[in-house]
């Protein structure tokens, strides 16, 4: 039974040095946990495999883990989708969310959780000046206008939210507590810049409103059911009740100092 949770998002570990990384490992080690939790933004294409392999072996505590969209520069969201349920499949502890469904905890507690991606559809996208890296640096939302970028961005969040429907409505009906991982905020409310909510510049590439209108109409119709949403992506920090049944933390990140956000006990 999972009890004692570590909970860690955007940690980029292609920006760190080795002794940052040590003191990172020896930060986890020192919280006996049962657990970590990691939402999204480990590498890149390249290296996230490498990453997850280290990380499962040096903490010796399963790897729960969600993909974020650095997670797949350089690179195809394909391709590098296909190679990290090939190598969870091969490495027993490491368990990647996006592909399991619902899973146990306790008794009264479950996980469930999907990658998600920034779909384009709070704020303006139309009128947005804002050229992230994702649209420089990932095969399929590369070399494209940007009316069919937009398609695709849908075509993700779309995705991302039939499978949280699926599933969030199983674990509704058998389960008191919930917890959910993601990469990318679900709610505009939890995302934040200089502690503000985002503008309407940034908001579409922060957020996915597909999978915020999904959990939000679930827990409005099961109000006996709590959920707690755990996400990164704007690596500003923000906790934010969206119901009184449903609570979102965005985690902080800087670049280059991987941290443990916090220890959730169960």
């Amino acid at each position: 039974m999972i009890k004692r949770i570590g909970w860690c998002t955007d940690i980029h570990l292609d920006f760190v040095e080795y002794s940052v990384y040590r003191e990172f490992i020896s930060a986890i080690l020192k919280a006996k946990l049962d657990a970590i939790f990691i939402t999204g933004d480990i590498g890149n294409a390249d290296n996230v495999d490498f990453y997850l392999q280290q990380l499962c072996k040096e903490i010796g505590i399963p790897v729960y883990f969600v993909l974020g969209n650095h997670d797949f520069y350089q690179g195809s969201i394909r391709e590098t989708r296909k190679r990290i349920s090939n190598l969870c499949q091969k490495t027993p502890g490491l368990i990647w969310v996006t592909i399991k469904g619902v899973m146990e905890l306790t008794p009264n507690t479950v996980l469930l959780g999907h990658d998600s991606w920034a779909d384009g559809r709070l704020g303006n996208y139309r009128d947005s000046g804002v050229m992230l890296n994702d649209y420089l640096h990932i095969k399929e939302l590369s070399n494209v206008t940007k009316n069919e970028r937009l398609k695709r961005l849908h075509k993700l969040g779309d995705e991302a939210a039939d499978y949280v429907s699926y599933f969030l409505s199983r674990a509704l009906e058998n389960y008191d507590h919930i917890i959910f991982m993601t990469h990318v905020p679900p709610f505009k409310e939890a995302c934040l810049y200089d502690g503000r909510v985002a503008n309407d510049d940034w908001l579409p590439h922060f957020s996915c409103k597909a999978v915020g209108d999904v959990l939000y109409q679930g827990m409005l119709k099961n109000r006996y059911v709590d959920t707690l949403v755990l996400c990164g992506h704007t690596h500003t920090r923000a906790e934010v009740d969206i119901l009184p049944n449903l609570r979102v933390k965005t985690g902080s990140a800087e670049y280059g100092r991987p941290v443990l956000q916090e220890v959730i006990c169960l």
